[in-house]
């Protein structure tokens, strides 16, 4: 009896401190998100899929430095910045972070845009009313009851695990190829696996998974038990992007289709695999461009906010958070107002926050693991000497990753020249 009602209090204090970690890692799996791994699949079938398995493994590992640091210091990244770095890096952090975040949450609407469009609802009635839901849920809830319509999105994302097995690919192979490191000199293939990483860890998610765990209120004590809900969290971005590549890579590639945006991915499918796996591929592009869409604008508020010394919080007032509430207002404006521009190019949004995003990465894994060796904020909480070694080396490998990625955003001929150098 003692140890049922020991596994009950712990079942139930998990639940109750469960959310930031899962949320922040399933909203990694954004609109640009199920594009990559979709073309992924559709280019290279199952050649990704170790790729993915590695990533969703360094994410495990950032997401869980951000929400122990937040656990035992109680404030967020953006702040513990300030403090420690001074004025000019925060500065340079959170200009960076808004100006990559208004591309990011346009991209998000463009997939809430291009998912009712599948279902036959046209942009200009859609955006603004998921726009105005959106705003009015984050302006009117608390943050429990926020949370909760976060895991509900979340829950839409089951359905490319869905749509996979109806798919029914050859799984004796899917699962070789996810344990079998798979390797290319195309210049194209390699450029394709380093997008593939920079889409599963991003800056934002770090800031927001941190300052969700302080408006919690989730203290060290408590941490244990945060600690499965971000490897969970990981664990499904894994699981989700598995099923997305296993999906097009199943259908699409062994046809030789190509893509290039996610409706494409959709409408491919429906000849494919049939009219259920278009539609749930759809749903699943609704159900994560829409919890992208909130937390994006989230995660730059409570940066921004906590950065410059002003109160921030899902569960505060208008009167109590202006600054807060004013910022998170203006991002869903802008974010929505871009996709209803007429002549506006959406991909180069995309391309211009992929490329800032690339920027503010590599500084802010520095910040993180700086911060999380500091014993003086962190007190017995700082990383032990073999988590240094495997943080360092991940956010050093991440680093260079990005720096590529950066280079053949801006030269494409960049990983072509590289690998003619290399002479492989």
């Amino acid at each position: 009896m003692n140890a049922l009602k020991n596994m009950r209090k712990r079942l139930g204090l998990f639940l109750a401190v469960m959310g930031p970690g899962i949320v922040t890692a399933f909203a990694d799996n954004d609109a640009g998100g199920i594009a990559t791994y979709a073309a992924a699949g559709a280019k290279y079938g199952y050649g990704l899929l170790f790729i993915v398995l590695i990533s969703s493994i360094c994410l495990a590992i950032a997401q869980e430095i951000s929400a122990r640091t937040g656990a035992v210091t109680g404030r967020g990244l953006s702040d513990l910045i300030r403090e420690l770095f001074g004025v000019k890096w925060t500065f340079f952090a959170m200009s960076v972070l808004l100006i990559a975040n208004i591309g990011t949450t346009a991209s998000e609407f463009s997939g809430i845009a291009t998912s009712f469009e599948i279902f036959g609802v046209s942009k200009y009635i859609a955006v603004p009313i998921m726009a105005f839901l959106i705003w009015w849920l984050v302006l009117k809830a608390d943050y429990g009851k926020i949370e909760k319509i976060f895991l509900v999105l979340c829950a839409t994302f089951l359905s490319y695990v869905i749509s996979g097995v109806i798919i029914d690919p050859p799984w004796g192979e899917v699962f070789v190829a996810s344990l079998t490191p798979s390797f290319s000199t195309d210049a194209d293939f390699l450029i394709m696996a380093i997008g593939v990483i920079g889409t599963t860890i991003t800056p934002w998610g770090q800031f927001y998974v941190q300052a969700s765990i302080v408006d919690k209120g989730i203290t060290a004590e408590d941490y244990k038990y945060t600690f499965w809900d971000v490897m969970f969290g990981a664990f499904f971005t894994w699981l989700i992007a598995f099923f997305i590549i296993v999906a097009t890579a199943a259908t699409l590639h062994v046809n030789n289709i190509d893509i290039d945006t996610v409706k494409d991915a959709a409408m491919a499918l429906k000849p494919m695999a049939g009219e259920y796996a278009s539609l749930l591929f759809s749903f699943g592009l609704l159900g994560a461009s829409m919890l992208a869409a909130f937390i994006l604008p989230l995660s730059t508020a409570y940066a921004v906010c906590e950065a410059l010394g002003f109160e921030s919080g899902v569960s505060k007032t208008y009167k109590e958070a202006p600054a807060f509430f004013g910022l998170y207002t203006a991002l869903i404006v802008i974010g929505a107002g871009l996709v209803l521009w007429p002549d506006l190019s959406l991909y180069q949004v995309m391309l211009t926050s992929q490329v800032v995003n690339g920027t503010l990465l590599p500084p802010i894994l520095i910040f993180m693991v700086l911060i999380a060796n500091n014993k003086n904020i962190m007190g017995n909480y700082v990383n032990p000497a073999w988590y240094n070694v495997v943080s360092w080396t991940f956010t050093v490998v991440l680093i260079l990753l990005t720096l590529m990625l950066l280079a053949s955003t801006l030269m494409p001929d960049f990983m072509e020249n590289v690998v003619k150098y290399l002479g492989l």
